[in-house]
């Protein structure tokens, strides 16, 4: 008797505010029922909106306006009744979880339903299951047709910007950054053929500057990446593949020494094929919030390629002086790992390094990724590159590094 009155106290004074009358009409023969003095049962966590007071439900309900219309008054009434009664029953169980005695994920099935019934021939009753017929809807037939490809577009433009008065104590420069950067991938759709690996890539990115400084140009280009990629591969064993691979990039436009006409890039000068065989292998977590693909080519083939050496020095770019390509056999490794890390925090990373045995030359690309709304968002972009073939700098040596944090629009569609 003490905790049948102890659970009616926690019901009705939850938080120091009594329930208020609500009466709802009903017929004579109508069966006066209230969820509180069930048993406390655990169902689910609620939403911030259950869990308002019972005159801030009341407020609620006449701020939302259901518009039943005076005849259907009662409805309204019977509803603001049941939230009101779910409020304090949930309200009871925080403030009382030792009264909560049952949980709705673990509670038995119901007992079977039995009818009585009359055996005239044999004079006696008979006691027999409650059958019910399943319900059946007819459902309309849709052909949906399986996607063999998977395509995947990304667009997004970025950009910064400085402003500093004539008279600021550092001295300074105004500029406006803008990046853009646009990416497409088409896969095989691995569900529909398990036994095949086929990834194809392509994107481009391109920064501009102002350039305040140079006399000769009001801009400078401080990004210029056009990549393409292809894998293909044949399952060997669980994640592991037989693979073959391409990779290729150049840029487009070209650049020029601050003040100068000295070119420092060009279309295809520099650019780089590389083709190898080897072994993939390929990993998704259940839900590909972690993406890993990893990709040794023992037999690999990489090309340098200077297109206009008359006004570009072919050696920066790990060429032979007077020479428009070098080809060296060797081996490479590729790593590529996407991580969802939440909903709002994605990151990127990239490692791609060659050697012929005689000199490295590597990439390790991270992108961090920071959604603020849909369409907008933050990155942070990290490109440590080594270099042996490249000419000895005397502060970074065979280093060198890009870094960009930069704020924009980002578009994304999937047929995933």
């Amino acid at each position: 008797m003490k905790r049948f009155k102890t659970l009616l106290l926690a019901l009705f004074t939850v938080g120091s505010v009594l329930m208020p009358q609500v009466v709802v009409a009903q017929s004579a023969d109508s069966i006066q029922a209230s969820t509180l003095l069930m048993p406390l049962i655990f169902e689910r966590q609620q939403t911030p909106d259950s869990l308002l007071t019972a005159p801030q439900l009341g407020a609620s309900a006449a701020a939302e306006g259901l518009h039943l219309g005076v005849e259907n008054a009662w409805l309204k009434e019977a509803q603001t009744k049941r939230q009101r009664e779910n409020a304090l029953r949930y309200g009871a169980m925080i403030e009382n979880p030792q009264l909560v005695k049952y949980n709705m994920a673990t509670l038995p099935e119901p007992p079977e339903e039995y009818a009585v019934g009359a055996d005239l021939a044999k004079n006696r009753l008979v006691i027999t299951p409650v059958e019910t017929e399943p319900v059946t809807v007819e459902v309309e037939k849709v052909d949906i047709k399986p996607h063999n490809w998977l395509h995947t577009f990304k667009g997004s433009l970025h950009f910064t910007q400085a402003y500093v008065s004539d008279n600021w104590y550092q001295g300074g420069e105004n500029n406006i950054n803008v990046l853009g950067d646009i990416q497409w991938d088409c896969n095989l759709n691995q569900v529909l053929h398990p036994k095949w690996l086929f990834n194809n890539s392509l994107q481009y990115k391109l920064g501009v500057m102002t350039a305040h400084n140079d006399s000769l140009r009001h801009y400078a280009i401080n990004e210029d990446n056009f990549q393409f990629s292809f894998q293909l591969g044949y399952k060997a064993v669980k994640n592991w593949y037989y693979s073959a691979t391409l990779l290729f990039k150049t840029q487009l436009f070209n650049n020029y020494k601050s003040n100068t006409n000295t070119m420092t890039a060009s279309f295809l000068s520099p650019a780089e094929l590389n083709v190898g065989l080897g072994m993939t292998y390929n990993y998704k977590d259940k839900y590909e919030t972690k993406v890993f693909t990893l990709s040794i080519a023992p037999l690999s083939y990489n090309l340098k390629i200077c297109r206009d050496i008359d006004r570009l020095d072919p050696t920066t770019f790990g060429i032979d002086a007077g020479h428009h390509t070098k080809h060296s056999f060797g081996s490479t490794v590729e790593a590529k790992l996407n991580w969802k890390i939440s909903n709002s925090i994605t990151w990127e990373s990239r490692f791609y390094a060659f050697t012929n045995y005689e000199y490295v030359q590597g990439d390790w690309e991270n992108t961090f990724d920071f959604s603020i709304t849909r369409h907008l968002n933050t990155k942070f972009y990290v490109h440590l590159r080594y270099d042996k073939s490249r000419p000895w700098h005397a502060d970074w040596k065979y280093w060198q590094l890009k870094e960009i944090l930069s704020l924009g629009l980002t578009y994304r569609f999937s047929t995933n």
